[in-house]
């Protein structure tokens, strides 16, 4: 528990004490799921306790909560919809062709970081680039559907390989 001060560990524990039910249950209405409620839960509670200096003032815990749990719930929705896309996608290759189920994860997972790295990026550059890349269309044909000119998409592609080089990059530093 480095990181977290000592008087921010009492403040969690009673934080957890006090709303832990609560939450989990508002959870499990929100998701249809106890399993499911549970592990965000414990995300929402692990996310205080890496960032303890969002412990000061106690002035509506539950709504702080809540705000932490809707956006991992969140999360948690963009990652099953990608995933069901992913084994949409799979479901018409022969059995000898499927990855492994630990390729599979590794592949979902990436997809799910790509997929965060981009909703990064504001939507004409994340459209263009999107449409250059799994499209294969020209940079003329992106500027008609987008109503910008060709040089604009230029700007747009250029913001979009920059962001994504720079999120790739603080990937790898996180990795060393």
């Amino acid at each position: 528990m480095a990181g977290l001060d000592t008087v921010a560990q009492p403040q969690l524990a009673m934080l957890y004490a006090d709303h832990h039910g609560w939450l989990q249950a508002w959870l499990r209405r929100k998701l249809g799921c106890g399993f499911t409620a549970e592990d965000l839960v414990q995300d929402t509670f692990l996310r205080l306790l890496v960032r303890p200096r969002a412990l000061d003032g106690e002035r509506n815990p539950r709504a702080y909560l809540t705000t932490i749990a809707r956006g991992l719930v969140i999360d948690h929705w963009r990652r099953e919809d990608i995933e069901r896309a992913w084994l949409a996608a799979m479901m018409d290759r022969p059995d000898a062709l499927q990855p492994s189920a630990e390729h599979q994860a590794i592949i979902i997972e990436t997809l799910v970081e790509v997929d965060r790295i981009l909703a990064a990026l504001p939507d004409k550059p994340r459209a263009a680039f999107l449409l250059a890349h799994l499209h294969d269309l020209t940079y003329a044909e992106i500027g008609a559907r987008l109503q910008v000119s060709e040089r604009m998409v230029k700007k747009y592609m250029a913001q979009a390989m920059l962001h994504c080089l720079t999120a790739a990059s603080s990937f790898h530093a996180a990795l060393a």
